[in-house]
């Protein structure tokens, strides 16, 4: 095609070259779609590259300025500023067009004119590089304001010259749309697109034209966007809201939600999310969050999960929204907790632990669920369910007020189950459950030392009585309890198995000895036995409460492991704990029936007495049986009783009171189908003396334990105000059990008293030296080493004897080491003189305490000496390595040079003071482990 255009005009005429411009920039900005060929396009770039580069510029020009700068002169503002105002007439006809449209007419006629002239602006931008790259380079280079490229030119002329004029008629048509898809209407959503990418695009960097900002995209479309959105949200949830159910409003708040979200990346700009969302959030929830926290109670009543998990998702959106259901759940949590207890309460005392435990477990299995699923196991929640379970946990009917009803209940279940006639699940995973179950009832209690009180003492006596259902179980429980409460809390319950291994390996250890010391006729008469040596300071038992003298059938045997015992651990006491002692009686006189066997009584020690008496005699008097047995009163008429109710024994005359003037014959028409039948039933008295007694002692233990707890906070802080040291007192027992504040405040008067404390000015208390660590260790923390076994090397003399004679005058059981036993200190003259070994001063006060010769740096002779006291006394708590010397690095006159060091001495040292402490470490630490 020819072309129209003429040609390219002299370089140096201003008004010829833009004329001849004008025509080309016309036809870009107007009639791009028709092409231009490329004679055209690069006629108009070589004029305005000859203008720009002319000497020198016709002095009629309109915008004529002085750019004389030396040398070849740069010239473009007359290009530029008629560019200018070409694209101002442009615009101003635009404009004008636009007021022809409305609604989404004008939005197609808006967004059809912006491509066309962002499209001519780009090819102009690149018609006019020339001028881009020298004169507009130059000026901005020089700081001239309001200097742009000429693309950036076109887009600030369509802000100043189309956009304000336009924009609000824009908006109005953009929001109806949004409006109308809200609605449920099928809109094009290209259009609102378009416009956010224009509004975007106008966002011009005043002070650097280089970057963009979104000022004018916020200022003229998020803006008014928000505002419209509250709008239409504040009009179309209350009427939504007085039409219909909170339930409802809660879906299709939650459904407008989603919607106003997945809107944003069809056709917004993704920095709109937070404020829309906050927006819709405020409209949606904030105005109407009475009205749903109204029936969050209703929706708990009822149980209606998934409600309330809608409610939950839509109030954590707003600050502080949950903070009020929170509240309300704890409070709706706990009363359900006291209902269903309060359900038991009328059982009183025969109320049994399981369902009780069972039922503390429900009620925190519903809400630990609801809490999970419906709250999505929010932090704050859980914290809500575990004030309100901590609650009805301990403070209930059952409980009442400071009772210690609910550990006692809770160990009670615990040893049901870990027994072997409780345990009646055979999988490993149910037990564990059952276990874990426990576990989550024990994290409430607040006394948690009455639990370890009761527990103890009936672990004790399932491990005695070898009912428990499984040593797993038993470990697995232990393990549990260790990881909530600490190694301290379980301490003694780890030694009690300790115990019944070592009991275990002397009985074996027993049995050999009698197969190797005693002829075939003595065999024959003993009795077989087992017994268990429990350490006085692990087990939670008490001595008998009745005199007691045994059958003589099984004197002799007794008697003669307590020789063999006593040979092999000199020095210690034997207390027979005849009260959970039990064997078996084989009941000849009568048969099982279908069977020619004769059944089995199991019976208790003190049973067993009395029906051995039968074998002389086939009726016996009541005097008869408490003269020959012992008992007192409060024991032998329950077990008479026994054996009354079983019918294996008839009182006469027929319903006789067990007393004086009763007499007791044998029943040998008996009958039972049991081959084995258990007559060792628990003495209710006893179970309740018991019960008392572990409250009494819980209650001596939890004074000490304030009085310790306070000593210590003192000694660190020095001085403290009374109410501070109250607060900081139950701070460090709380995870034991709550204690009372008056039983603290008692407990600081009897320090004051004791003169740990004394008072200062202004309430403050400040702590004292105390006394002699004898009196500090009874007084405070009694028996504080009861039962301990230590090894202290070194020992005949000096430090050493001094630690010894300490330990165990504090109740340890002492392993004396030293290379000679004899004690050598300084005499009247202060020469070595020989007086009572440690040993001798150790048993002589009372103590128990052995010596075995041991050279230090000999690993045989510590391994034999870690050996011996094992086998002594069965284990090993602590080892003072106490044994050292010193190199000889003075004379009289001064230090020894290093040259004169003797090199013999000095290994010698090394030998002792290094090699020792590690062989004894080695092997006590390995002793100690297994």
């Amino acid at each position: 095609m020819a072309s129209t255009m003429p040609p390219v005009p002299a370089k140096d005429d201003v008004n010829a070259t833009w004329k001849y411009l004008e025509a080309g920039v016309d036809k870009i900005m107007t009639n791009l779609r028709g092409g231009m060929d490329m004679k055209t396009y690069m006629g108009l770039y070589t004029a305005i590259h000859n203008f720009c580069t002319a000497q020198k510029a016709v002095a009629g020009s309109s915008f004529t300025t002085n750019n004389n700068r030396g040398g070849a002169h740069l010239l473009g503002e007359d290009l530029y500023q008629h560019l200018i105002e070409y694209l101002k007439a442009h615009l101003a006809g635009v404009q004008a067009q636009s007021k022809e449209h409305v609604d989404e007419a004008l939005l197609t006629f808006y967004i059809k004119e912006w491509n066309r002239y962002t499209t001519a602006g780009q090819y102009n931008n690149h018609l006019f590089r020339y001028l881009n790259r020298h004169w507009v380079k130059r000026e901005m280079d020089e700081g001239k304001k309001h200097i742009y490229d000429i693309y950036t030119l076109h887009l600030v002329r369509w802000k100043e010259d189309m956009f304000f004029g336009t924009q609000e008629s824009v908006m109005r048509s953009v929001l109806k749309l949004v409006e109308k898809q809200r609605n449920g209407e099928t809109i094009e959503q290209s259009h609102i697109k378009s416009v956010v990418d224009s509004f975007v695009s106008l966002g011009l960097d005043e002070a650097d034209s280089s970057k963009s900002t979104l000022d004018v995209y916020k200022q003229y479309f998020e803006k008014p966007f928000l505002d419209a959105t509250a709008k239409y949200y504040d009009n179309e949830s209350k009427q939504f809201l007085a039409e219909n159910s909170v339930v409802e409003y809660m879906k299709k708040a939650e459904a407008r939600l989603d919607e106003e979200k997945d809107r944003v990346p069809l056709y917004l700009l993704n920095e709109i999310m937070s404020p829309l969302m906050r927006t819709c959030e405020q409209s949606l929830i904030t105005n109407h969050s009475q009205a749903l926290r109204e029936e969050f109670q209703i929706l708990l009543d009822h149980d209606k999960q998934e409600d309330l998990g809608r409610m939950y998702k839509l109030l954590a959106r707003i600050p502080e929204g949950l903070d009020p259901l929170r509240s309300r759940f704890e409070t709706h949590v706990r009363k359900a907790g006291l209902q269903a207890v309060e359900k038991l309460a009328q059982e009183g005392e025969s109320l049994e632990p399981k369902i009780y435990v069972e039922a503390l477990l429900e009620i925190h299995t519903q809400y630990q669920d609801l809490v999970n699923k419906a709250f999505n196991g929010e932090s704050e929640f859980v914290r809500s369910l575990d004030n309100a379970c901590r609650e009805f946990v301990n403070r209930n009917k059952i409980c009442k007020s400071g009772s210690n009803k609910s550990p006692e209940l809770l160990a009670k279940y615990t040893d049901t189950l870990l027994k072997r006639s409780g345990a009646k699940m055979s999988e490993e995973d149910d037990m564990e459950k059952l276990l874990t179950q426990i576990m989550t009832v024990f994290k409430y209690i607040e006394d948690k030392d009455v639990f370890q009180k009761f527990y103890s003492r009936m672990l004790a006596k399932r491990l005695v009585q070898t009912t428990s259902a499984s040593d797993d179980a038993e470990t697995s429980m232990i393990s549990k309890l260790k990881e909530a409460c600490g190694f301290e809390y379980t301490n003694k319950l780890q030694r009690m198995f300790q115990d019944m291994q070592i009991s275990k390996d002397l009985n074996g250890a027993f049995k050999e000895w009698q197969s190797n010391n005693l002829d075939e006729t003595d065999v024959k008469a003993s009795v077989d036995a087992s017994y268990h040596i429990l350490g006085t300071g692990f087990w939670p038992l008490q001595p008998p409460t009745t005199p007691f003298t045994a059958p003589q059938l099984i004197v002799q045997t007794y008697e003669r492991f307590a020789r063999f015992y006593n040979h092999k651990h000199q020095g210690r006491k034997l207390t027979w704990l005849w009260q959970l002692c039990k064997g078996e009686v084989k009941a000849n006189y009568c048969k099982v029936a279908g069977s020619k066997a004769s059944p089995t009584f199991q019976v208790s020690t003190y049973q067993m007495a009395i029906m051995l008496l039968f074998n002389d005699s086939d009726s016996v008097t009541y005097d008869e049986i408490a003269e020959a047995t012992k008992l007192n009163k409060e024991t032998l008429d329950p077990s008479l009783g026994v054996f009354i109710k079983a019918k294996v024994l008839i009182a006469q005359p027929d319903g006789a009171k067990p007393e004086s003037g009763t007499t007791y014959k044998l029943n040998t028409g008996f009958k039972t189908k049991k081959v084995k039948m258990n007559l060792n039933i628990g003495i209710k008295s006893e179970q309740k003396a018991e019960a008392e007694d572990t409250h009494k002692t819980i209650e001596e233990d939890r004074k000490l334990l304030m009085q310790s707890a306070i000593v210590r906070i003192m000694k660190s802080r020095k001085k403290m105000k009374h109410q501070q040291l109250v607060s900081e007192t139950i701070q460090q027992i709380k995870n034991r059990f709550m204690p009372r504040v008056p039983d603290i405040k008692k407990c600081i008067d009897i320090l004051l008293e004791k003169e740990y404390l004394e008072r200062l000015e202004d309430d403050e208390l400040g702590y004292l030296a105390p006394p002699p660590p004898s009196f500090f260790l009874h007084a405070v923390v009694p028996d504080r080493l009861a039962n301990k076994i230590a090894i202290i090397t070194g020992s005949s003399s000096g430090i050493g004897r001094a630690i010894a004679l300490s330990f165990a005058s504090h109740g340890a059981k002492v392993i004396c080491s030293d290379l000679r036993e004899e004690a050598r200190v300084p005499g009247p003259s202060g020469e070595a003189s020989t007086t009572e070994t440690t040993v001798q001063a150790i048993t002589s006060a009372g103590g128990h305490a052995i010596f075995v010769k041991c050279d230090a740096t000999d690993s045989e002779e510590i391994e034999a000496l870690v050996s011996r006291a094992v086998a002594e006394y069965g284990w090993l708590d602590m080892m003072v390595n106490n044994t050292g010397i010193t190199v000889e690095l003075g004379t009289p006159h001064g230090p020894r040079p290093v040259w004169e060091y003797d090199e013999d001495a000095f290994d010698k040292t090394l030998q002792v003071n290094v090699r020792g402490v590690f062989l004894g470490a080695k092997y006590v630490a390995r002793a100690m482990k297994d």
